[in-house]
């Protein structure tokens, strides 16, 4: 019984210097591309629906701002492994974006609620229609 060998994956400085970049253009495009796109849709639907098109651009902007942190989190997190910031970072961060649809709810019809969960998972969908996109290895 012979041992198959695995080849080994050869990942080269150039390699990781050409994914960072991409990383970086990849996280500026969909910060752009998500405040532009809940923008435009919630002006489309103030006129008629003002609280959720308020909930919509709110969303937009808080999933914008965690998938920052977020990254942010994961860079410094791989630089200094300390788990313990990290994680209490990413408690805060769905404390503080967890209130905010339910004060919509609260506040206005309580379906305003999932506008605002469409536009915070907005940057996500994009960041990870982008990254199939942008990392794919052939």
């Amino acid at each position: 019984m012979q041992e198959e060998k695995r080849g080994g994956r050869s990942y080269s400085d150039a390699d990781a210097a050409a994914d960072l970049a991409a990383y970086v253009a990849l996280r500026r495009t969909v910060a752009i591309s998500s405040l532009a796109g809940v923008a435009v849709a919630a002006l489309l639907v103030a006129r008629w629906l003002p609280f959720p098109a308020l909930a919509l651009a709110t969303g937009g902007l808080c999933g914008v701002l965690n998938a920052l942190l977020t990254g942010s989190s994961g860079e410094l997190l791989l630089k200094n492994r300390t788990v313990g910031l990290f994680v209490l970072s990413s408690f805060l961060r769905i404390g503080v974006f967890s209130i905010v649809p339910v004060a919509f709810a609260v506040r206005g019809p309580w379906w305003s609620m999932a506008w605002y969960f469409a536009g915070f998972f907005l940057p996500l969908a994009l960041f990870a229609l982008g990254a199939l996109r942008a990392f794919d290895r052939k």
